[in-house]
């Protein structure tokens, strides 16, 4: 069994007293700014992250969940949030949530300090950390869930799908339909790896079949409908030869949906707009939008009864995968590939 990294080895790897080490850990102001960033430097590189419980407590584990998201503003995250607690009703166990914002250095942050108030299990999401990320989530010594995605490093058990695999099938099934000049439109790509996979999957489809991106779009915004309606605006007036357009998720193929009924563009006959995630907003216009329909609530449930398993020892293995594959939805778009 990994020893417990504990406040005296961060002042040994420090070089400085544990006092030390304790005081400027808890931001004390009487704690120099060269001990502080020396002290935070070395916690970092040995993966210490604390304790917040009473001392009574700290050979246990509480009773929480830690839960960390990358927003909130999406609602594909709601719905996860909503099959973890659903799955963890009527037991003794409640969902604690950190939001990550996309930002590495904030997910950090946040599962450090979920890990100090030790957590019975923990459910993270994606597969993509840096090193110093993964350290401490490999040091915690309590069950772990990655979701969403089952691309990459696994540290524990994993519950998702391949996003990679998801952006190749559905480049695939568009080929299949005839559609040949697709365009890509995405947000906030170069930090969220999971829609990055999906566009470089799309790509390789596109590449074996001998076909490139007429246009790739990418804006540094949270996705809305908004954003979806002024970026196909741009696509169109500088690429009005585009016969379909793949969208990092519905959000924003919603948005360009309806800048495309303003302008009285024919979706799909004209214009197939496709997304991502199988939202209920992808369902108010019937066969218009081309989507990926992913079980969210199914993933943060089935992650829940994993922890559930190994919390209460019902199960006693080390690591479970769930795959949840997304299925393919292209509504109207294939009663109309004769004709494109």
């Amino acid at each position: 069994m990994k020893k417990e990294i504990t406040l005296k080895d961060v002042a040994e790897a420090a070089g400085v007293s544990k006092m030390t080490a304790s005081r400027a850990l808890r931001g004390a102001n009487d704690v120099s700014k060269v001990n502080v960033e020396k002290v935070k430097k070395a916690a970092k590189e040995i993966g210490y992250v604390g304790n917040h419980l009473a001392a009574s407590l700290t050979k246990t584990n509480s009773n929480l969940i830690g839960v960390v998201l990358p927003n909130l503003t999406n609602i594909v995250f709601s719905h996860v949030m909503s099959g973890i607690t659903g799955a963890l009703d009527d037991t003794i166990f409640q969902p604690v949530f950190g939001v990550s914002d996309y930002d590495e250095e904030k997910e950090y942050e946040v599962i450090k300090n979920i890990l100090s108030w030790r957590p019975a299990g923990l459910i993270v999401t994606g597969t993509n950390f840096p090193e110093s990320t993964k350290l401490i989530l490999r040091q915690a010594k309590i069950p772990l869930v990655q979701i969403m995605d089952t691309d990459g490093d696994i540290i524990d058990s994993v519950v998702g799908f391949s996003h990679e695999k998801a952006g190749y099938d559905m480049a695939r099934a568009l080929l299949e339909t005839g559609r040949e000049r697709i365009g890509f439109i995405g947000c906030i790509i170069e930090n969220d790896f999971r829609a990055a996979k999906r566009k470089a999957g799309f790509i390789r489809a596109l590449d074996e079949a001998g076909h490139n991106l007429v246009c790739d779009y990418n804006v540094d915004s949270v996705s809305t409908i908004s954003v979806g309606r002024g970026l196909v605006d741009e696509a169109l007036s500088a690429h009005p030869e585009l016969d379909c357009i793949y969208f990092s998720n519905d959000d924003i193929a919603a948005g360009a949906l309806f800048r495309c009924i303003e302008k009285q563009i024919a979706v799909p006959e004209d214009l197939a707009l496709i997304g991502f995630n199988g939202m209920d907003i992808s369902n108010c216009f019937p066969g218009k939008l081309g989507t990926s329909v992913t079980d969210r609530a199914g993933i943060g449930s089935a992650a829940a009864k994993i922890l559930l398993r190994r919390c209460t020892g019902e199960m006693s293995i080390e690591s479970e995968k769930i795959v949840l594959e997304p299925q393919i939805r292209l509504g109207n778009l294939l009663e109309n590939s004769s004709s494109s």
